[in-house]
């Protein structure tokens, strides 16, 4: 049996003991796992920086754009 393909992948991120003591404060106070916290804060950040491609939507095969907000 062939394996899927995974549309995320894995890498290892060294951090001081201090950045991930905080990390893990505000992942818990948002009620996201540090790995959740860590996909949104990288999600986040490439949007604001406009370096997100359009998405494809595979179903219908519309574009879809991706919002962003800037506070």
């Amino acid at each position: 049996m062939a394996k899927k393909e995974s549309l995320t992948k894995n890498f290892v991120l060294r951090v001081d003991v201090a950045t991930m003591d905080a990390l893990e404060k505000w992942a818990s106070d948002e009620f996201r796992s540090t790995n959740g916290q860590l996909q949104w804060i990288i999600a986040e950040a490439l949007k604001k920086a406009g370096r997100l491609k359009k998405k494809q939507n595979t179903k219908a095969g519309e574009e879809q754009k991706i919002e962003t907000t800037d506070k």
